[in-house]
């Protein structure tokens, strides 16, 4: 029996082999994260119901409207080459980044960090390093717009979409089952 080339694989993935070990690599690292999150949950149904109430999931919730929607733009930016998409997908990370900002100074304000619950540790934990990759995602694209290079946007893009995808696990994990 042989085995595929793998030069062949590679050439059949879209963008460079290394945009898809980064994204993989970040997907674990999140997953990870939020398996331990849901664990030690467990030990404190109470105390993370609680915890959780001091969050705004509507805010929370009109972020991740901004993120998905900005990933809609950084995928029309990628399709026909165009900039100013990449520029709306970008104003959607930094609007989203605004919120959460926010949502950080209000519960600061009120004296809650990571010593407050085990909640608020996973919180600031999962929401500031990925908060990290939307600073980096939003530079990415400022780069490849500007270099306005096919492959380059695409592989851009693809770590745009991981941000997305990010989100779209530790939203309802932290913010609709971190208290129920």
């Amino acid at each position: 029996m042989s085995r595929p080339d793998d030069s062949r694989v590679s050439e059949e993935l879209p963008h460079d082999l290394m945009i898809w070990v980064l994204i993989v690599s970040e997907m674990l690292v999140f997953g990870a994260g939020l398996w331990a999150f849901l664990a030690v949950r467990i030990s404190d149904p109470f105390g993370f119901s609680e915890a959780a109430g001091h969050l705004h999931p509507i805010t929370a919730g009109l972020g991740t409207m901004l993120l998905v929607t900005s990933g809609l733009f950084a995928a029309i930016g990628a399709r026909y080459l165009t900039r100013w998409p990449l520029v709306l997908a970008g104003l959607g990370g930094a609007g989203f980044l605004w919120l959460k900002s926010h949502e950080w100074a209000a519960l600061i304000g009120r004296g809650i960090s990571t010593e407050t619950h085990p909640f608020f540790t996973f919180y600031y934990l999962l929401t500031g390093f990925h908060a990290a990759h939307v600073i980096a995602g939003i530079a990415i694209l400022i780069v490849v717009m500007l270099r306005r290079r096919a492959a380059e946007i695409s592989a851009g893009v693809a770590f745009w979409h991981l941000v997305d995808l990010v989100w779209v696990a530790v939203f309802p994990v932290i913010y609709l089952m971190g208290g129920a």
